[in-house]
C-alpha cells in the first residue's frame, strides 16, 4: 500500500523513479531493455499516456534511450555537469569508478592563454596536467589543468592516476574550491584526440573551458576539456 507522501507523487514519478532505482542499483544494466509503455502501463494500473510521461522524463535524464519501432533501452552512462565536482565524484554520482591516465605533468612557459585566465604575466611558469579520464577501459574525456608554478610546485610528484585533484589541493594546500565560471561549446575532434577516446575524427565532442576558483574568489585552475558528446549530458534549471 503506498505511504500517505507517495500518494501525493504523480504516478509518472513513481514509475520513474522505480525505473531510476532499478538502473541505480545495477539491476537494469547498460543495453538492457526496459517494460514497455503498454506493460508499465499494466503494471502500475495507469494510462499509456502516464507510462509514456514516465519513460520520455528517464530520457531527458539520460538514463535510457528510446528507438522507435524498437523500444526502450538503458542509455550508456552520462554525466551531468550541473554542480562544481571533481570527475571522480561525477563518476561517483552515477555509480561508476573513475580512473585517470596521466598523459604529461610538467612546468611550461609558452601557454599564453593559460597564463592570461590565471593573470600571469607572458611565459610565467605553469604547471600543465594533461589526463585521460576513464572508467573501466572507457575514455570519457582529455582533460588539461593549468595551475600557478609558484604555488603548487608539489603537484609535479602526486599520484593523479590514483587521486582526484581536488583532494590533493584540499589536502596538501588547504585550498576550498568555490564555484567556476564555464564557456561550453562544441568542436570537431582531431585525429589525437579521436584515437584517445576511441572516436572517429571529426566527430562532435564538448569542449568545456573552465576558470575554477577557490571560496575566497582567487582564480586556481584553468582547465580545458574535451568530452565525449555521447557520454556527456547537461541538466539546467532555470528560474524566473
Amino acid at each position: 500500500m503506498a505511504s500517505g507522501n507517495q500518494k501525493h507523487v504523480p504516478a509518472y514519478q513513481r514509475i520513474q523513479s522505480a525505473l531510476r532505482e532499478r538502473i541505480e542499483s545495477g539491476q537494469l544494466q547498460p543495453g538492457d531493455l526496459v517494460a514497455s509503455e503498454r506493460n508499465l502501463a499494466r503494471l502500475h494500473k495507469v494510462s499509456l499516456m502516464t507510462a509514456r510521461h514516465a519513460l520520455v522524463s528517464l530520457e531527458r535524464e539520460g538514463f535510457v534511450e528510446r528507438h522507435r519501432g524498437i523500444g526502450t533501452f538503458v542509455a550508456a552512462p552520462k554525466i551531468h555537469f550541473n554542480k562544481l565536482r571533481s570527475y571522480t565524484e561525477q563518476l561517483a554520482s552515477r555509480g561508476l569508478v573513475a580512473s585517470s591516465k596521466v598523459l604529461s605533468l610538467k612546468i611550461v612557459e609558452n601557454e599564453d592563454e593559460a597564463t592570461a585566465r590565471l593573470s600571469l604575466a607572458p611565459r610565467s611558469k605553469v604547471i600543465k596536467l594533461e589526463r585521460l579520464r576513464r572508467s573501466g577501459e572507457e575514455s570519457f574525456a582529455l582533460e588539461t589543468c593549468y595551475l600557478r608554478a609558484s604555488e603548487f610546485a608539489d603537484l609535479l610528484h602526486a599520484s593523479l592516476d590514483r587521486e582526484s585533484l581536488f583532494a590533493f589541493l584540499e589536502r596538501k594546500y588547504n585550498v576550498v574550491l568555490g564555484y567556476a565560471d564555464e564557456e561550453i561549446d562544441a568542436t570537431a575532434a582531431d585525429r589525437r584526440l579521436a584515437d584517445l577516446l576511441a572516436i572517429s575524427p571529426g566527430k562532435p565532442v564538448l569542449r568545456i573551458r573552465q576558470m575554477i576558483y577557490a571560496n575566497k574568489g582567487e582564480v586556481i585552475m584553468y582547465v580545458q576539456g574535451f568530452y565525449r558528446s555521447d557520454r556527456h549530458n547537461f541538466v539546467v534549471r532555470r528560474f524566473r
